[in-house]
Protein backbone atom coordinates (compact mmCIF):
# COMPACT_ATOMS: atom_id res chain seq x y z
CA UNK A 1 0.00 0.00 0.00
CA UNK A 2 1.09 3.32 -0.76
CA UNK A 3 1.62 5.77 2.83
CA UNK A 4 -1.19 7.50 2.52
CA UNK A 5 -3.21 4.22 2.01
CA UNK A 6 -1.19 2.82 5.38
CA UNK A 7 -2.34 6.51 7.11
CA UNK A 8 -5.80 5.65 5.84
CA UNK A 9 -5.58 1.99 7.49
CA UNK A 10 -4.34 3.50 11.00
CA UNK A 11 -7.63 6.35 11.08
CA UNK A 12 -9.94 3.38 10.41
CA UNK A 13 -8.49 0.69 12.63
CA UNK A 14 -8.96 3.94 15.57
CA UNK A 15 -12.42 5.00 14.02
CA UNK A 16 -13.44 0.75 13.74
CA UNK A 17 -12.48 1.16 17.46
CA UNK A 18 -14.92 3.86 18.63
CA UNK A 19 -11.90 6.80 18.32
CA UNK A 20 -11.66 9.96 16.22
CA UNK A 21 -8.33 9.70 13.92
CA UNK A 22 -6.72 12.59 11.57
CA UNK A 23 -4.48 13.55 9.56
CA UNK A 24 -2.95 16.92 10.89
CA UNK A 25 -0.43 19.69 10.71
CA UNK A 26 1.76 20.34 7.96
CA UNK A 27 0.51 17.24 6.14
CA UNK A 28 -2.68 18.72 5.80
CA UNK A 29 -1.57 21.97 4.41
CA UNK A 30 0.86 20.72 1.70
CA UNK A 31 -2.10 18.70 0.55
CA UNK A 32 -4.66 22.07 0.44
CA UNK A 33 -1.45 23.93 -1.28
CA UNK A 34 -1.36 21.26 -3.95
CA UNK A 35 2.43 20.15 -2.24
CA UNK A 36 3.77 16.47 -1.32
CA UNK A 37 3.86 16.26 2.18
CA UNK A 38 6.78 15.06 3.79
CA UNK A 39 4.99 13.31 7.07
CA UNK A 40 1.76 12.41 7.76
CA UNK A 41 1.02 12.97 11.26
CA UNK A 42 -1.87 11.82 12.85
CA UNK A 43 -4.12 12.90 15.59
CA UNK A 44 -6.33 11.03 17.93
CA UNK A 45 -8.99 11.23 20.91
CA UNK A 46 -7.77 7.89 21.61
CA UNK A 47 -4.98 7.45 24.68
CA UNK A 48 -1.60 6.43 24.46
CA UNK A 49 -2.60 3.28 26.61
CA UNK A 50 -6.00 2.53 23.72
CA UNK A 51 -3.02 3.10 20.86
CA UNK A 52 -1.08 0.39 21.93
CA UNK A 53 -3.59 -2.09 22.45
CA UNK A 54 -5.02 -1.46 18.83
CA UNK A 55 -1.24 -1.55 17.73
CA UNK A 56 0.75 -4.18 19.61
CA UNK A 57 4.48 -2.82 17.70
CA UNK A 58 3.89 0.53 18.63
CA UNK A 59 6.04 2.54 20.97
CA UNK A 60 5.76 6.04 22.79
CA UNK A 61 8.29 8.65 21.65
CA UNK A 62 6.93 11.02 23.99
CA UNK A 63 4.44 9.19 26.55
CA UNK A 64 4.15 12.31 28.84
CA UNK A 65 2.69 14.29 25.65
CA UNK A 66 0.54 11.37 24.03
CA UNK A 67 3.01 11.05 21.09
CA UNK A 68 3.39 7.04 19.77
CA UNK A 69 5.21 5.24 16.92
CA UNK A 70 3.33 3.29 14.81
CA UNK A 71 4.96 0.93 12.19
CA UNK A 72 2.40 0.14 9.07
CA UNK A 73 4.83 -2.15 6.60
CA UNK A 74 7.20 0.19 5.74
CA UNK A 75 5.92 3.23 7.09
CA UNK A 76 6.29 5.05 10.33
CA UNK A 77 3.45 7.23 11.77
CA UNK A 78 3.36 9.90 14.84
CA UNK A 79 0.24 9.60 16.37
CA UNK A 80 -0.43 11.95 19.20
CA UNK A 81 -3.76 12.23 20.94
CA UNK A 82 -5.39 15.22 21.31
CA UNK A 83 -4.26 17.60 24.28
CA UNK A 84 -4.36 20.91 25.83
CA UNK A 85 -0.88 22.42 26.91
CA UNK A 86 -0.55 23.52 30.31
CA UNK A 87 0.62 27.43 31.20
CA UNK A 88 3.92 27.73 30.84
CA UNK A 89 5.81 28.77 34.29
CA UNK A 90 8.88 30.79 34.94
CA UNK A 91 10.72 27.27 34.58
CA UNK A 92 10.07 26.03 31.69
CA UNK A 93 12.39 25.83 28.70
CA UNK A 94 10.41 27.40 26.17
CA UNK A 95 10.00 24.81 23.76
CA UNK A 96 7.88 22.06 26.38
CA UNK A 97 4.42 22.85 28.20
CA UNK A 98 5.67 21.97 32.48
CA UNK A 99 3.04 19.57 31.72
CA UNK A 100 -0.46 18.78 29.17
CA UNK A 101 -3.60 17.23 29.57
CA UNK A 102 -5.53 14.88 27.13
CA UNK A 103 -8.97 15.68 25.48
CA UNK A 104 -11.58 13.68 23.25
CA UNK A 105 -11.86 16.75 21.25
CA UNK A 106 -10.28 17.94 18.31
CA UNK A 107 -11.08 21.31 18.47
CA UNK A 108 -9.77 22.21 21.88
CA UNK A 109 -6.30 20.33 20.47
CA UNK A 110 -6.12 22.96 17.79
CA UNK A 111 -6.39 25.70 19.73
CA UNK A 112 -2.40 24.70 21.13
CA UNK A 113 -1.26 24.59 17.65
CA UNK A 114 1.05 27.31 16.69
CA UNK A 115 -0.62 28.45 13.06
CA UNK A 116 -3.77 28.52 11.33
CA UNK A 117 -2.54 26.80 8.13
CA UNK A 118 -0.59 24.18 10.67
CA UNK A 119 -4.10 23.47 13.07
CA UNK A 120 -6.41 21.44 10.17
CA UNK A 121 -7.58 18.14 10.48
CA UNK A 122 -8.30 15.74 7.85
CA UNK A 123 -10.07 11.94 7.65
CA UNK A 124 -9.22 9.71 6.03
CA UNK A 125 -12.14 10.64 3.25
CA UNK A 126 -10.53 14.10 2.32
CA UNK A 127 -12.92 15.97 4.26
CA UNK A 128 -11.20 18.88 6.12
CA UNK A 129 -12.29 19.88 9.82
CA UNK A 130 -11.38 24.00 10.31
CA UNK A 131 -11.82 25.91 13.64
CA UNK A 132 -9.49 28.39 12.70
CA UNK A 133 -10.29 29.90 9.40
CA UNK A 134 -6.64 28.03 8.64
CA UNK A 135 -8.59 27.40 4.94
CA UNK A 136 -9.14 30.79 4.53
CA UNK A 137 -5.11 31.95 5.29
CA UNK A 138 -4.02 29.11 3.32
CA UNK A 139 -5.91 30.73 0.63
CA UNK A 140 -4.99 33.98 0.99
CA UNK A 141 -1.50 32.73 1.70
CA UNK A 142 -1.11 34.51 5.22
CA UNK A 143 0.40 33.39 8.03
CA UNK A 144 -1.28 33.63 11.72
CA UNK A 145 -1.10 32.22 14.46
CA UNK A 146 -3.82 30.46 16.91
CA UNK A 147 -5.02 32.45 19.19
CA UNK A 148 -2.73 35.54 21.18
CA UNK A 149 0.36 35.73 18.78
CA UNK A 150 2.10 36.58 21.90
CA UNK A 151 1.55 33.32 24.17
CA UNK A 152 2.04 31.01 20.94
CA UNK A 153 5.20 32.45 20.75
CA UNK A 154 5.87 32.21 24.49
CA UNK A 155 4.86 28.94 24.71
CA UNK A 156 7.73 27.87 22.14
CA UNK A 157 9.91 30.91 21.02
CA UNK A 158 11.37 28.58 17.90
CA UNK A 159 8.01 29.00 16.56
CA UNK A 160 9.10 32.82 15.69
CA UNK A 161 12.23 31.33 13.71
CA UNK A 162 9.12 28.75 12.00
CA UNK A 163 7.18 32.13 11.16
CA UNK A 164 9.79 33.06 8.84
CA UNK A 165 10.77 29.85 7.41
CA UNK A 166 6.97 29.29 6.84
CA UNK A 167 7.06 32.68 4.73
CA UNK A 168 9.75 31.96 2.73
CA UNK A 169 9.34 28.07 2.00
CA UNK A 170 5.77 28.60 1.53
CA UNK A 171 5.36 32.06 0.11
CA UNK A 172 3.05 33.49 2.79
CA UNK A 173 2.75 36.86 4.11
CA UNK A 174 2.82 37.07 8.09
CA UNK A 175 -0.26 38.33 9.61
CA UNK A 176 0.47 42.37 11.19
CA UNK A 177 0.14 40.83 14.48
CA UNK A 178 1.91 38.24 14.35
CA UNK A 179 4.95 39.87 13.00
CA UNK A 180 4.44 42.83 15.82
CA UNK A 181 4.30 39.34 18.27
CA UNK A 182 7.53 38.56 16.48
CA UNK A 183 8.97 41.95 17.31
CA UNK A 184 8.35 42.01 20.77
CA UNK A 185 9.45 38.66 21.45
CA UNK A 186 12.59 38.23 19.46
CA UNK A 187 15.05 38.69 22.16
CA UNK A 188 13.41 35.32 23.93
CA UNK A 189 15.28 33.29 20.63
CA UNK A 190 18.54 33.64 22.59
CA UNK A 191 17.44 30.78 24.93
CA UNK A 192 17.14 27.98 21.67
CA UNK A 193 19.85 25.53 21.68
CA UNK A 194 22.19 26.38 18.63
CA UNK A 195 21.40 23.60 16.54
CA UNK A 196 17.50 23.87 16.34
CA UNK A 197 18.21 27.83 15.20
CA UNK A 198 20.65 26.26 12.56
CA UNK A 199 18.19 23.86 11.56
CA UNK A 200 15.54 26.46 11.34
CA UNK A 201 17.79 29.18 9.58
CA UNK A 202 19.25 26.47 6.81
CA UNK A 203 15.70 25.39 6.35
CA UNK A 204 14.66 29.05 4.91
CA UNK A 205 17.82 29.59 3.34
CA UNK A 206 17.55 26.96 0.64
CA UNK A 207 13.64 27.27 0.31
CA UNK A 208 13.89 28.89 -2.76
CA UNK A 209 13.07 32.48 -1.40
CA UNK A 210 15.91 32.93 0.92
CA UNK A 211 15.57 36.55 0.15
CA UNK A 212 12.34 37.02 1.97
CA UNK A 213 13.69 35.10 5.18
CA UNK A 214 16.60 37.77 5.01
CA UNK A 215 13.76 40.44 5.14
CA UNK A 216 11.74 38.83 7.65
CA UNK A 217 15.02 38.01 9.66
CA UNK A 218 16.24 42.20 9.38
CA UNK A 219 12.86 43.57 10.06
CA UNK A 220 11.60 41.24 12.83
CA UNK A 221 14.85 41.75 14.70
CA UNK A 222 15.36 38.24 14.69
CA UNK A 223 18.49 38.78 13.24
CA UNK A 224 19.84 41.03 15.56
CA UNK A 225 19.65 38.15 18.09
CA UNK A 226 20.54 34.82 15.44
CA UNK A 227 23.14 36.34 13.69
CA UNK A 228 23.61 39.91 14.53
CA UNK A 229 26.43 40.90 11.80
CA UNK A 230 23.99 40.94 9.08
CA UNK A 231 22.08 44.03 10.73
CA UNK A 232 24.90 45.66 10.09
CA UNK A 233 24.42 44.93 6.22
CA UNK A 234 21.79 47.93 6.32
CA UNK A 235 23.48 51.41 5.46
CA UNK A 236 26.85 49.91 4.33
CA UNK A 237 26.87 51.89 0.81
CA UNK A 238 29.16 50.40 -1.93
CA UNK A 239 31.16 51.83 -4.45
CA UNK A 240 28.53 52.57 -7.24
CA UNK A 241 30.58 51.69 -9.80
CA UNK A 242 30.98 48.52 -9.04
CA UNK A 243 27.55 48.22 -6.70
CA UNK A 244 25.03 50.16 -8.46
CA UNK A 245 22.33 47.89 -6.16
CA UNK A 246 22.97 49.81 -3.40
CA UNK A 247 24.23 49.01 0.17
CA UNK A 248 25.59 45.85 1.57
CA UNK A 249 22.14 44.54 2.25
CA UNK A 250 20.61 44.79 -0.80
CA UNK A 251 23.26 43.26 -2.65
CA UNK A 252 23.08 40.43 -0.35
CA UNK A 253 19.19 40.26 -0.94
CA UNK A 254 19.82 39.86 -4.46
CA UNK A 255 22.00 36.87 -4.48
CA UNK A 256 19.61 35.58 -1.86
CA UNK A 257 17.21 35.58 -4.81
CA UNK A 258 19.11 33.97 -7.43
CA UNK A 259 19.40 30.74 -5.16
CA UNK A 260 17.49 27.90 -6.61
CA UNK A 261 14.93 25.81 -4.03
CA UNK A 262 17.22 23.37 -2.81
CA UNK A 263 20.30 24.50 -3.26
CA UNK A 264 22.96 23.72 -1.21
CA UNK A 265 23.16 24.78 2.00
CA UNK A 266 27.39 25.58 2.27
CA UNK A 267 26.48 27.76 -1.42
CA UNK A 268 23.57 29.91 0.60
CA UNK A 269 25.44 29.97 3.80
CA UNK A 270 28.30 31.38 1.20
CA UNK A 271 25.87 33.98 -0.65
CA UNK A 272 25.01 35.23 2.97
CA UNK A 273 28.06 35.98 4.50
CA UNK A 274 30.13 36.44 1.51
CA UNK A 275 30.20 39.67 2.21
CA UNK A 276 29.94 39.92 6.21
CA UNK A 277 32.83 41.69 7.14
CA UNK A 278 32.60 44.88 4.54
CA UNK A 279 30.87 46.76 7.24
CA UNK A 280 34.11 46.11 9.03
CA UNK A 281 36.42 46.74 6.81
CA UNK A 282 34.60 49.93 5.08
CA UNK A 283 37.06 52.78 3.94
CA UNK A 284 37.18 55.61 1.66
CA UNK A 285 40.64 56.17 -0.30
CA UNK A 286 42.22 59.71 -1.30
CA UNK A 287 39.53 59.66 -3.91
CA UNK A 288 36.52 59.41 -1.69
CA UNK A 289 35.84 56.28 -3.18
CA UNK A 290 34.80 53.38 -1.09
CA UNK A 291 37.09 50.69 -0.39
CA UNK A 292 36.99 47.02 1.51
CA UNK A 293 40.30 45.85 1.37
CA UNK A 294 40.84 42.52 3.19
CA UNK A 295 36.89 41.89 3.53
CA UNK A 296 37.37 38.16 2.06
CA UNK A 297 40.41 37.68 4.45
CA UNK A 298 38.55 39.54 7.39
CA UNK A 299 35.18 37.44 6.42
CA UNK A 300 36.57 33.99 6.29
CA UNK A 301 37.32 34.36 10.18
CA UNK A 302 33.86 36.30 11.15
CA UNK A 303 32.27 33.21 9.22
CA UNK A 304 34.14 30.65 11.06
CA UNK A 305 33.06 32.29 13.94
CA UNK A 306 29.79 32.57 13.22
CA UNK A 307 29.19 29.15 12.46
CA UNK A 308 30.80 27.87 14.84
CA UNK A 309 28.81 29.77 17.36
CA UNK A 310 25.07 28.09 15.34
CA UNK A 311 27.05 24.79 15.38
CA UNK A 312 27.14 23.91 12.20
CA UNK A 313 28.90 20.84 11.07
CA UNK A 314 33.24 21.28 10.52
CA UNK A 315 32.49 19.92 6.80
CA UNK A 316 30.16 23.11 6.05
CA UNK A 317 32.16 25.63 7.97
CA UNK A 318 35.25 24.84 5.86
CA UNK A 319 33.42 24.49 2.60
CA UNK A 320 31.92 28.00 3.38
CA UNK A 321 35.01 29.63 5.00
CA UNK A 322 36.98 28.55 1.72
CA UNK A 323 34.53 30.17 -0.03
CA UNK A 324 34.09 33.32 1.46
CA UNK A 325 38.02 33.58 1.29
CA UNK A 326 38.37 33.10 -2.13
CA UNK A 327 35.12 34.85 -3.73
CA UNK A 328 36.74 37.73 -4.77
CA UNK A 329 39.94 35.90 -6.42
CA UNK A 330 37.33 35.65 -10.44
CA UNK A 331 38.77 39.24 -10.38
CA UNK A 332 42.37 38.58 -11.09
CA UNK A 333 42.11 35.80 -12.84
CA UNK A 334 43.73 37.19 -16.09
CA UNK A 335 46.37 38.60 -14.27
CA UNK A 336 47.49 35.30 -12.64
CA UNK A 337 50.37 33.12 -13.18
CA UNK A 338 49.07 29.93 -15.01
CA UNK A 339 50.49 27.63 -11.97
CA UNK A 340 48.53 30.12 -9.74
CA UNK A 341 45.54 30.01 -12.21
CA UNK A 342 45.57 25.78 -11.82
CA UNK A 343 45.71 25.47 -8.17
CA UNK A 344 42.67 28.36 -7.66
CA UNK A 345 40.31 26.39 -10.13
CA UNK A 346 41.65 23.20 -8.29
CA UNK A 347 39.82 24.76 -5.04
CA UNK A 348 37.89 22.12 -3.37
CA UNK A 349 33.83 22.63 -4.33
CA UNK A 350 34.59 24.95 -7.05
CA UNK A 351 32.21 24.46 -8.98
CA UNK A 352 29.94 25.59 -6.19
CA UNK A 353 32.51 28.80 -5.68
CA UNK A 354 32.12 29.37 -9.48
CA UNK A 355 28.10 29.14 -8.58
CA UNK A 356 28.92 32.57 -5.96
CA UNK A 357 31.13 34.16 -8.21
CA UNK A 358 28.21 34.10 -10.74
CA UNK A 359 25.62 35.65 -8.14
CA UNK A 360 28.02 38.21 -6.56
CA UNK A 361 28.09 39.64 -10.14
CA UNK A 362 24.73 39.13 -11.22
CA UNK A 363 23.51 41.24 -8.03
CA UNK A 364 26.53 44.03 -8.99
CA UNK A 365 27.54 45.40 -12.07
CA UNK A 366 27.02 42.22 -14.18
CA UNK A 367 29.83 42.10 -15.72
CA UNK A 368 30.68 38.56 -16.85
CA UNK A 369 34.07 39.08 -18.18
CA UNK A 370 36.16 37.66 -15.83
CA UNK A 371 34.01 34.29 -15.02
CA UNK A 372 33.71 33.72 -18.75
CA UNK A 373 37.25 33.70 -19.05
CA UNK A 374 37.13 31.07 -16.15
CA UNK A 375 35.04 28.59 -17.71
CA UNK A 376 36.56 28.74 -21.13
CA UNK A 377 40.08 27.62 -18.95
CA UNK A 378 38.42 25.06 -17.13
CA UNK A 379 36.88 23.70 -20.45
CA UNK A 380 40.21 24.39 -22.25
CA UNK A 381 42.13 22.45 -19.71
CA UNK A 382 39.84 20.35 -18.56
CA UNK A 383 42.24 16.96 -18.73
CA UNK A 384 45.31 18.67 -16.41
CA UNK A 385 42.44 19.96 -14.14
CA UNK A 386 41.57 16.58 -13.05
CA UNK A 387 44.82 15.05 -13.31
CA UNK A 388 46.33 13.23 -10.14
CA UNK A 389 49.24 14.74 -8.22
CA UNK A 390 52.13 13.03 -10.15
CA UNK A 391 53.88 12.45 -6.85
CA UNK A 392 53.02 12.07 -3.34
CA UNK A 393 53.98 12.47 0.65
CA UNK A 394 55.02 8.83 -0.05
CA UNK A 395 57.29 9.68 -2.58
CA UNK A 396 59.10 12.20 -0.70
CA UNK A 397 60.11 9.60 1.64
CA UNK A 398 61.15 7.06 -0.17
CA UNK A 399 63.69 9.80 -1.39
CA UNK A 400 64.75 11.01 2.07
CA UNK A 401 63.20 13.32 3.05
CA UNK A 402 61.54 13.89 6.61
CA UNK A 403 58.40 14.59 7.00
CA UNK A 404 56.89 17.70 8.01
CA UNK A 405 55.73 21.09 7.44
CA UNK A 406 58.15 21.15 4.30
CA UNK A 407 55.94 18.11 2.35
CA UNK A 408 53.54 20.59 1.52
CA UNK A 409 56.11 23.42 -0.02
CA UNK A 410 58.00 20.70 -1.81
CA UNK A 411 54.32 19.01 -3.47
CA UNK A 412 53.50 22.68 -4.09
CA UNK A 413 56.49 23.15 -6.15
CA UNK A 414 55.98 19.97 -7.83
CA UNK A 415 52.88 21.24 -9.21
CA UNK A 416 53.73 24.29 -9.91
CA UNK A 417 56.43 23.53 -11.96
CA UNK A 418 54.06 20.84 -13.62
CA UNK A 419 51.27 23.73 -14.42
CA UNK A 420 54.24 26.08 -15.90
CA UNK A 421 54.67 23.18 -18.44
CA UNK A 422 58.75 21.98 -17.15
CA UNK A 423 57.17 18.38 -17.09
CA UNK A 424 54.17 16.08 -17.89
CA UNK A 425 54.76 12.94 -16.56
CA UNK A 426 55.95 11.32 -13.19
CA UNK A 427 58.97 10.43 -14.15
CA UNK A 428 60.03 14.17 -14.78
CA UNK A 429 58.26 15.27 -11.53
CA UNK A 430 60.83 12.77 -9.55
CA UNK A 431 63.46 13.95 -11.42
CA UNK A 432 62.23 17.49 -10.18
CA UNK A 433 62.23 16.04 -6.33
CA UNK A 434 65.65 14.68 -6.84
CA UNK A 435 67.66 17.90 -7.85
CA UNK A 436 65.70 18.85 -3.80
CA UNK A 437 66.65 15.49 -2.19
CA UNK A 438 69.02 15.28 0.66
CA UNK A 439 72.63 14.96 -0.75
CA UNK A 440 73.14 11.21 0.00
CA UNK A 441 69.83 10.15 -1.80
CA UNK A 442 71.19 11.79 -5.04
CA UNK A 443 72.98 9.93 -7.90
Amino acid sequence: MTTRENANFVMEKLENAGFKAFLVGGAVRNLLLGLNPHDLDLATSANPTQVATLFPNSKFVGENFGVSLVNIEDDQFEVATFRLDAAFTATSDGRHPDEVKFTTSAEEDCQRRDFTCNALFMDRHGKVFDFVDGVADINNKVLRCVGNPLDRFREDSLRMLRAVRFCACLDFTMDKETKVAVVALAHTVKNLPAERVASELSRMLTSGHADVAFDLLLETGLAAVVIPELCDFVGCEHNSNFHPEGDVANHVRLLLAGLEKGCSLTLALSVLLHDVAKPKTRRLNKDGKTQFLGHETVGAAMAEDILHRLKFSNDVIKTVVSHVRNHMKFFCTRQMKRSTLMRFLRTDNFQELLALGKLDIAASNKDFSDVDFVERFLKENADELKADRLVNGDDLVAMGFVPGPNFKVLLEQVETAQFEGKFTTREGALNFLRNKAPRKMKG
